[in-house]
């Protein structure tokens, strides 16, 4: 009888302890559960949210990229920087050559007749006509600026043989690409708002545009 008791009541104990071990160790561990769940799956759908944004960027790239396709030309062009003074030639997306030029050097002269700005204007232009050989008409201005009188239109002084080098392409209201005596100034925003370049980078670019190419001008 006292055994049978002393059976029970060590089963009885181990049953306490039992139950007590759950309450000092399973509730914690639950209750952490019920926090890092939630947290899973936050990062999980955070992730599923990151996905998504980037299977739409890479849509709007795609997008992106067959426009700017559409937007070069098949034929030949030329960009401009007008701030690094350098060119890049272009035959649709191949680039054929690139070299050192002079642009603008954004100033202004102000005389009696009136006000001249000497800058490379910044934007798109076309090649309307190309030059071999081409004599400069000097202006007003060229006259003004070293100070010397004007003379009249069509006196012979105002036309000058090989200072715009063997080629010239007109963009139109004066501008030029073209040649230039004055080398050692290559590479700098020395010119009265045309585009000078060196002999060999000339002739590439006037075998490669066209009547009509696109001249890229920033």
């Amino acid at each position: 009888m006292i055994r049978t008791f002393i059976i029970y009541l060590t089963i009885l104990l181990f049953g306490v302890l039992f139950v007590a071990s759950m309450v000092v160790f399973a509730i914690p561990a639950l209750q952490e559960s019920t926090i890092i769940l939630p947290a899973l799956s936050q990062s999980q759908a955070e992730a599923e949210g990151a996905e998504v944004q980037k299977a739409k960027l890479e849509k709007d790239i795609a997008k992106l990229q067959v426009k700017l396709e559409k937007f070069t030309p098949a034929n030949g062009y030329i960009i401009i920087n007008t701030t690094d003074n350098h060119y890049y030639l272009y035959k649709g997306k191949e680039k054929i050559r690139d070299g050192v030029c002079s642009t603008g050097k954004n100033e202004r002269l102000v005389s009696a007749d009136g006000e001249d700005k000497f800058y490379t204007p910044k934007g798109v232009r076309k090649v309307l006509r190309k030059v071999p050989n081409p004599v400069w008409t000097k202006p007003d201005w060229a006259y003004i600026e070293e100070g010397l009188p004007v003379p009249s239109m069509g006196d012979p002084s105002r036309y000058e043989k090989g200072t715009l080098g063997k080629y010239k392409l007109e963009l139109g209201n004066g501008y030029m690409i073209h040649g230039t005596i004055w080398k050692r100034f290559m590479g700098l925003n020395v010119t009265h708002g045309c585009v000078r370049l060196l002999d060999d980078d000339l002739e590439a670019v006037y075998n490669t545009l066209e009547i009509g190419s696109k001249v890229y001008i920033y």
